[in-house]
């Protein structure tokens, strides 16, 4: 199996010496975590209900370069913003909606511009994740972060990403060994309980367990997981939590109203598509499981009834393209993207069909758009990690 295209050499070396110009310290001292992007193909909008999900990361998403500071200071520049974050690991942290006024922010300039103060929170979430589960922290971070160009907002998980990105940088800057379940757990305090967004285990649980060339399944009640690679027969045995409950949706649902009735179709079938999907994967069967994913758009907008008009026509143009097996919107779906699967032979032609389709549909918001970022061509990438110094 070829290995993951994402970070490059020239993107690992230009990250170090950015570091290293900020800490003044050597380029080989410098800590990179790669922290990728990820997409559902199969199990929208239901992983915070306990659902079966697919997922896996792409050859996108964000770098964190830094190295450990001597003592408990915080140092971090961003390449999409502007302004200096300063803070201190030794300072308790308090979620960003707590009574308690600027608490966590004794540290920082007085001056300190919004724009920064809204980015760091991230890196602040990371501390208060490690300290609510009774980690001490003794030494900051010298660090720059920086995202693929282009992919911002853009649905593909970016806040998880970067939450899981300053856990492995802390971590590793205090010499923590953190197991998979136990980030993806600490990435929900950040979420969940610091930034107090109402959103599920997906995203982090795709950055830390996914792998090159595998589907990651997920059962998001049991928190079970499996990687399933393309043309592999499975031998686990998939226990479908919803079972049961489906029978007692089958007798009691016309008795739901029509907005309920709609969201339980979903959910149900969405369920149903995603264990449909791993069957067709590991048979190899890509044009099913392409069917499933656009099965899985079309109840989006019908029963879940998500979607800009924006974003429904470009899920239109995308399932009418040659050489496009099936698209979904990715992200919260009101705003985001649509992911697609495509055949690799035609994927640049599909690309250019689909500029100068969405062009004519939404001229104006096309027209804002970069042509290089409207349509990105990606493959499947590794799990998050710690590239390691070279000293």
């Amino acid at each position: 199996m070829a290995e993951a295209s994402w970070p490059s050499e020239a993107e690992v070396n230009e990250m170090r010496n950015l570091v290293s110009s900020m800490a003044g310290r050597d380029p080989g001292e410098v800590r990179i975590v790669a922290s990728p992007y990820r997409i559902c193909p199969l199990g929208a909008h239901i992983d915070h209900q306990g659902g079966a999900v697919s997922a896996m990361t792409i050859n996108r998403g964000i770098l964190l370069g830094f190295i450990p500071a001597d003592d408990a200071k915080v140092v971090l520049r961003s390449g999409q913003f502007e302004g200096e974050v300063h803070f201190s690991v030794s300072d308790v942290q308090h979620p960003v909606h707590s009574s308690k006024k600027d608490v966590n922010h004794t540290t920082d300039s007085p001056n300190r511009k919004e724009e920064d103060s809204r980015w760091g929170k991230f890196a602040r979430g990371a501390v208060f994740a490690l300290q609510k589960m009774g980690h001490s922290l003794d030494r900051g971070i010298t660090g720059y972060i920086c995202g693929s160009e282009g992919l911002d907002c853009a649905g593909l998980s970016s806040s998880a990403a970067a939450g899981v990105a300053y856990l492995l940088a802390f971590e590793s800057a205090n010499n923590l060994t953190m197991s998979e379940v136990e980030n993806i757990e600490l990435d929900r305090l950040i979420e969940n309980e610091y930034l107090g967004l109402r959103n599920g285990i997906l995203d982090q649980s795709a950055i830390l367990l996914s792998s090159h060339g595998c589907l990651t399944y997920m059962n998001c009640k049991t928190k079970e997981h499996e990687l399933v690679q393309l043309l592999e027969w499975t031998k686990w045995s998939h226990s479908w939590a919803t079972a049961i409950e489906f029978k007692a949706y089958e007798m009691h649902k016309d008795k739901l109203d029509s907005d309920l009735a709609k969201r339980a179709e979903h959910f149900f079938s969405e369920n149903m598509r995603v264990k449909k999907g791993l069957e067709a994967w590991t048979s190899g069967n890509l044009e099913e499981f392409g069917r499933l994913i656009s099965a899985s758009g079309l109840s989006s907008i019908k029963n879940y009834e998500c979607g800009c008009e924006p974003l429904i026509q470009l899920y239109e143009i995308l399932v009418k393209t040659p050489g496009v097996y099936g698209a979904r919107f990715s992200g919260a779906g009101f705003r985001g993207c649509c992911i697609a699967l495509v055949s690799a032979d035609v994927a640049d032609e599909a690309a250019a069909l689909v500029r100068a389709e969405y062009a004519k549909a939404q001229p104006e918001l096309a027209a804002t758009i970069h042509p290089d970022a409207a349509a990105l061509i990606c493959e499947p990438a590794d799990s998050a990690r710690l590239i390691s110094p070279l000293l």
